[in-house]
């Protein structure tokens, strides 16, 4: 076959040894470093480009698949972890055990480096993106505080005041990485900040 007859590679994995990945792979694979990067630089500070490389893939293949970066990040920042199957935990908890298993549960989460990851993107997304800032206030409102909530009559500003000491809690543990608490053992993190939110919730 002569160079003027051989087919055009159309946009995709760059070419190398193996197996060649199918489109689910390789749409997963470009999620996969999306969210790490995300949760290095954040929104802005993650270029499309610098996403293609990551995935060892042609930009224009991230285009295929997302559109533009907005479409990458909405569909890499789907919450890593179903609200309502940590609602029925929280909820099964004892009143004056409340603030405990709200803790308890959140560490729990994000001690699990798979789903910590797009959690990181969307803290570090919030502060400069729109739209990062927009799923976020859908976590806090509506997907999980605000459901906890409605279901033991603690008023909105309560539930979220709860969602700001949490959410507090895991920037210094996770993103600033402040010591004593980025190393501090869970338990003894429960016991600091449990009695704070059970005062909220209570």
């Amino acid at each position: 076959m002569t160079e003027a007859t051989r087919p055009a590679r159309g946009p995709g994995r760059r070419p190398g040894p193996g197996r060649r990945p199918g489109r689910s792979e390789t749409r997963e694979t470009i999620l996969a470093q999306a969210r790490e990067l995300f949760a290095e630089k954040g929104y802005d500070g993650a270029s499309l480009r610098a996403i293609a490389r990551a995935a060892d893939v042609d930009p224009a293949l991230v285009h295929h698949f997302f559109g533009n970066k907005e479409g990458v990040f909405i569909e890499a920042m789907r919450f890593p972890v179903d609200p309502a199957v940590l609602l029925p935990r929280i909820l099964a908890a004892p009143r004056d055990r409340l603030g405990e298993t709200m803790v308890r549960v959140f560490l729990e989460v994000w001690s699990d480096p798979e789903r910590r990851a797009p959690l990181l993107a969307m803290l570090r997304s919030a502060m400069t993106n729109e739209r990062a800032a927009a799923l976020l206030r859908e976590f806090v409102t509506s997907a999980l505080f605000g459901r906890v909530g409605e279901a033991t009559d603690v008023p909105m500003l309560n539930a979220q005041a709860a969602a700001g000491q949490l959410i507090g809690l895991m920037i210094v543990r996770y993103v600033v990485r402040v010591e004593p608490i980025a190393s501090a053992p869970e338990d003894e993190l429960i016991a600091l900040v449990a009695p704070t939110l059970q005062r909220y919730l209570g």
